[in-house]
């Protein structure tokens, strides 16, 4: 027994997980919102719906999304008509889209955060990746693999159909993996594709509008391991702590089925107060045993959700505009990738924090906050504490 506790010790890291290293991709195809409900419009053939046609261009407006990156294209879309009705079926289509697009686009991401890590990609051990669109076996984490030339004896976990929080949740995940194993370096990647949920107008279905309103493509990915390599690995932030708190009986208010013609979300209007009115408990648990009793005292990287999302927590919470001055300008130039939004946000932080010199978060502050929203309704909050830069 005294031997099995001694190699447990052994095959545990010393310090905490880390983020070593942050890579961001978007498809090339460049989308300014004040243009795309004419676009929107002409390629699914709805020109002659003039009433919903500005109800949608009212909705764009709203979101205060500047302009997006979309995978689809006119003429990708003329190829593929059926992609263009409301509810045709057409799962085999997009299918044959996403499961080869998803990975290369991936790839990209990876790469840049592989390089920017500074080791071989032969010594990265792990690899976590999830996205909400190409479910096929084997999955987009086997094809990410092969096209980066990882070894044949990574760890591969693939998460399919969770969404907006997975970006956050797959923090705890590599958390775990990292401080469970000694000298693990954690691929972690989040890809998303608006190919299985872009559709037709239908004066009927406001969800749908505004999905095509706000949603777009993107891809993120991040190292993360424990006792960083001196002189090779330089941290940008400790993850101190990482849990997952689900609202009771809140199933309903946001979520998503797949269907013959693709996905199909749902969201109350209610879904920015709900979030408010209990992100609170969330901070409580995650930072008062730090002794941080005051949300204004810590950066915050958030998953944006929307614009009414964000103005909700600001309120609620009383924080000071700067607190999600970020996750608000991401938003404006992507819109909302999903899982990949928040490593978007990390991403810039970290940039605007390079420019003025500090620490990683630019405003001197040791301790943050990282949040995640998605179906159940799921919170996903991970504490992370600054490095110097």
């Amino acid at each position: 027994m005294a031997s099995l506790h001694a190699l447990r010790r052994e095959q545990r890291a010393q310090g905490p997980a880390t983020i070593m290293a942050i890579g961001t991709a978007t498809p090339p195809n460049l989308y300014e919102q004040s243009t795309f409900p004419d676009f929107y419009f002409r390629v699914t053939n709805s020109d002659d719906k003039q009433e919903l046609k500005e109800k949608f261009r009212r909705i764009c407006n709203k979101t205060m999304v500047k302009k997006r990156y979309l995978y689809l294209t006119e003429e990708i879309l003329k190829e593929r008509p059926k992609l263009c009705s409301y509810k045709e079926p057409s799962f085999d289509d997009r299918q044959d889209i996403v499961v080869e697009e998803i990975p290369k686009l991936a790839k990209e991401a990876a790469e840049k955060a592989i390089k920017e890590w500074g080791r071989p990609k032969s010594e990265i051990t792990h690899l976590v990746f999830c996205s909400i669109s190409g479910i096929d076996m084997p999955g987009a984490d086997y094809r990410l693999a092969t096209l980066l030339g990882l070894p044949l004896t990574v760890n591969r976990l693939m998460i399919y159909s969770q969404a907006c929080h997975m970006g956050a949740a797959m923090l705890r995940i590599a958390k775990d993996l990292a401080e469970n194993n000694r000298g693990a370096r954690v691929l972690v990647v989040a890809c998303e594709i608006t190919v299985l949920s872009f559709r037709g107008p239908n004066e009927r279905d406001f969800e749908a509008l505004a999905g095509q309103a706000g949603f777009a493509d993107g891809a993120a990915a991040v190292v993360v391991g424990a006792d960083p390599l001196e002189r090779v690995e330089k941290p940008i932030y400790e993850i101190a702590a990482a849990m997952q708190e689900t609202v009771a009986e809140s199933q309903e208010a946001v979520g998503g089925h797949l269907r013959a013609f693709g996905w199909t979300f749902y969201f109350l209007n209610q879904l920015p107060a709900i979030i408010s009115n209990n992100i609170g408990k969330s901070l409580e648990r995650a930072l008062v045993p730090l002794g941080v009793r005051e949300w204004n005292d810590v950066f915050w990287v958030a998953h944006p959700g929307n614009w009414a999302i964000m103005d909700a927590i600001e309120a609620k919470l009383q924080l000071t505009p700067d607190k999600l001055s970020t996750a608000r300008h991401v938003f404006s130039e992507y819109g909302n990738m999903q899982s990949a939004t928040v490593y978007f946000v990390m991403d810039e932080l970290r940039k605007r924090s390079a420019v003025e010199g500090r620490s990683t978060t630019g405003d001197g502050l040791q301790w943050g906050v990282l949040f995640g929203f998605g179906p159940g309704l799921s919170i996903e909050t991970v504490v992370l504490r600054s490095m110097p830069l």
